[in-house]
């Protein structure tokens, strides 16, 4: 499942539109997160110039802005109570629907189970605080803690309080016939169809959903 918020958007007219402090706190936050993520992709094809401790940063900051794009879709439930659902046109509606409660279902398990564990560790880890300099560690279960708890609640809402308004879409049924086909054979036309659905992160998702990372 994938969505792109409208909060991206809006973050990024925020400068234009004379938002108050905190308003353009975020917006440079996020603009300095966005660029260590740039520059993190961008060092992933020379690592063998770069010493250990920066390869370490830039796979952490791979990782975690991996893990916010596959996690985002359920974030952005949590508050809502309808919703659209578009599916590939070759599925029909009844199996769609019992294929999208079957995922969320999974959602929910998966990041309740790791809900738990990462507040083990966020437990275990406090013990580093303690010791001088920060607590890289800690800071890391800590964002997962967030991660899998946002995540857990958007599941169970999108499961037990949403009102859904299915769809069917031709272009995702030509999308999920591309996944076989290696990425440079298939990178163009995904892009395409990704244009068309007006969604411009969706080539990005969906590259590391058909091929994941290693």
């Amino acid at each position: 499942m994938y969505t792109e918020p409208a909060d991206e958007a809006e973050l990024d007219r925020a400068p234009h539109e004379g938002g108050g402090f905190w308003r353009r706190t975020i917006h440079a936050l996020h603009e300095h997160w966005r660029q260590a993520v740039h520059a993190a992709h961008l060092d992933r094809s020379a690592d063998a110039g770069n010493g250990r401790l920066a390869r370490a940063r830039d796979w952490i900051v791979r990782r975690i802005a991996e893990s916010i794009a596959e996690q985002r879709t359920l974030w952005s439930l949590r508050s809502v109570t309808s919703a659209s659902f578009v599916y590939p046109a070759d599925l029909t509606e009844s199996s769609a629907t019992t294929l999208r409660r079957r995922l969320l279902a999974e959602a929910s398990r998966h990041h309740g189970r790791w809900l738990v564990l990462n507040l083990v560790g966020v437990a275990v880890t406090a013990v580093l605080v303690l010791l001088p300099g920060p607590n890289l560690i800690g800071y890391y279960f800590a964002f997962r803690v967030v991660g899998h708890f946002l995540s857990w609640r958007g599941a169970r809402q999108a499961l037990d309080h949403v009102s859904w308004r299915p769809s069917a879409e031709p272009i995702l049924s030509e999308l999920g016939g591309l996944a076989h086909l290696p990425r440079e054979e298939r990178a163009d036309r995904v892009e395409a169809l990704s244009a068309q659905l007006g969604l411009p992160c969706l080539a990005a998702f969906f590259d590391r959903m058909a091929t994941p990372a290693c």
